[in-house]
């Protein structure tokens, strides 16, 4: 056991998603740690902190508490300091910091309201649930330290608040009574905690599996692999919407089955499950031809494959905006006039200060070619940024309107396994696809490989972080990483088309 082990509210939750990763975290952050922050991760990180020091203005005049000054806080708490920022609070067994503190008179008690970086519109139920879990978490602790509690309270973004260009921040945040939900779970928070606590001071990891063995593989906990040695790299957990097919896995699983090549034939699985199986049992694609062939059939010359890189702000930086709403700052396009023509390429990218949304269309105009068909990847993010763009520029709505209703989605061929290859691994992300179709064609090497990094490399352009010759290779380097997304679809086509005239021609012997 290490010593002075304390259980915190984020370690509490870690456990509530898999016991044996809350022992990891807190015995082997080496190994919990192995990975380094994604970009996307320390964006989600970076957006709670400014979402939360932005909340405190709606409670003004507040003490910031020092990080682990759970003596100091007790202190102020004592002397009924009227606001309290980042308040720590420790027992013999936990610790925790609430986000907010602030004194009610007329009860006599001091508020909690905890601050989360969520949005109010969107489904709650699953956030709503953790949300009173983690807030129940820290009102027992203050109750064991003596502390007079009344409402217990959720800030978060408002869905529905549209900015003017400025900030109104009593509409920007909701304020939610979270007391009834987070006292009825008292009694099982505090049985849970008890059993944290126990486990994260267990000299050896508890014997595995972990409850992950049960879940798809993007839901498993973040040290799976380290847990679950035994579990292949490409497993039964890949299996396509497997998690949502509890009683399947969770045979498998007991059978001893793990490797998807080692899933029986004779197993009940849907048709797209038992391609993905048979494709990796034979170690070539499985092609639905029929599907293939009327899939392309129905693209029209000439074809635009259209990609656009977005930032999803959470604090709203221009008048028509709602929180989170993408902001488009990029497109890459590549035309194909004709059958054997070379792809023509066009791009944009705005990196002035103000808002890029009338630039970003006035370009499109220019690039997207009045006919033919517009090809994307996942297309209800490129038809949503445009219905977007029209709601905000009515006077573009004709023009975006019709960009969509030409708009086909080219992963379908993926999602709907109308082709199915074993280097997919289940995914239908262009990224796993167009190594496996077009291995010539590679992220690997450029110094973006994912939309997060760019839409975090340009949040650091606009805002002024980087130094001038540093912004102008990241403008380098975010063309490069567009262009390749647009590109890649090309050649995913062209290797379809490949795929399906070969067919033809063994067919015509």
């Amino acid at each position: 056991m290490k010593p002075n082990v304390k259980l915190s509210k984020t370690n509490y939750l870690v456990y509530r998603d898999c016991a044996h990763n809350a022992w990891v975290k807190v015995h082997r952050p080496e190994v919990y740690h192995a990975e380094p922050l994604s970009v996307f991760e320390q964006a989600i990180i970076e957006t709670g902190n400014d979402v939360d020091v932005r909340a405190r203005e709606i409670f003004p005049g507040g003490v910031l508490i020092r990080r682990g000054d759970a003596a100091g806080t007790a202190e102020l708490v004592a002397a009924r300091e009227p606001v309290l920022y980042q308040p720590v609070f420790e027992t013999g067994r936990t610790t925790t910091a609430c986000d907010i503190l602030v004194w009610n008179g007329a009860s006599h008690a001091y508020d909690l309201y905890e601050v989360k970086a969520s949005t109010s519109g969107e489904d709650r139920r699953e956030k709503d649930d953790l949300y009173a879990h983690d807030i129940a978490f820290q009102a027992l602790v203050l109750r064991e330290n003596g502390v007079p509690l009344g409402r217990l309270c959720l800030v978060r973004l408002n869905g529905e608040y549209v900015s003017d260009g400025t900030l109104d921040l009593a509409q920007l945040f909701t304020r939610e009574d979270f007391t009834d939900r987070a006292t009825a779970l008292f009694e099982e928070v505090a049985a849970e905690m008890d059993a944290a606590y126990d486990t994260i001071v267990l000299p050896e990891m508890p014997s595995p599996p972990c409850l992950c063995i049960y879940k798809g593989r993007s839901s498993q906990c973040t040290t799976f692999e380290h847990i679950n040695p035994g579990v292949p790299d490409y497993s039964v957990h890949d299996l396509t919407r497997i998690g949502l097919s509890v009683k399947k896995l969770r045979a498998l699983v007991d059978g001893g089955i793990l490797s998807i090549a080692d899933v029986p034939d004779d197993f009940e699985l849907s048709a797209a499950q038992r391609h993905q199986v048979d494709a990796a049992k034979r170690r070539e694609p499985y092609v639905d031809f029929a599907a293939l062939e009327t899939f392309l059939g129905e693209i029209r010359y000439p074809v635009a494959f259209l990609d656009y890189e977005t930032y999803p702000c959470a604090l709203p930086r221009f008048a028509g905006y709602r929180p989170y709403n993408h902001v488009p700052f990029q497109f890459s396009l590549h035309v194909v006039v004709a059958p054997g023509a070379a792809p023509v390429h066009s791009e944009f990218l705005y990196t002035e200060k103000g808002c890029p949304d009338q630039p970003f269309v006035d370009a499109l105009k220019r690039a997207v070619p009045s006919e033919g068909t517009v090809i994307v990847w996942n297309q209800s993010f490129e038809k949503g940024i445009n219905a977007g763009l029209a709601a905000r520029l009515p006077a573009e709505q004709a023009f975006l309107e019709a960009v969509n209703a030409r708009v086909v989605d080219l992963m379908d061929v993926f999602s709907r396994q109308t082709v199915v290859h074993p280097g997919f691994r289940g995914k239908t992300s262009i990224k796993w696809v167009l190594p496996a179709l077009v291995p010539r064609l590679s992220y690997k090497g450029l110094a973006i490989q994912e939309g997060a990094t760019a839409s975090e490399t340009w949040n650091r352009i606009v805002t002024g972080e980087l130094e001038p010759d540093e912004a102008e290779e990241a403008r380098r380097n975010l063309l490069t990483y567009c262009g390749l997304d647009s590109l890649a679809m090309v050649e995913i086509w062209r290797a379809l088309e490949a795929t399906l005239a070969a067919r033809t021609l063994r067919e015509a012997g």
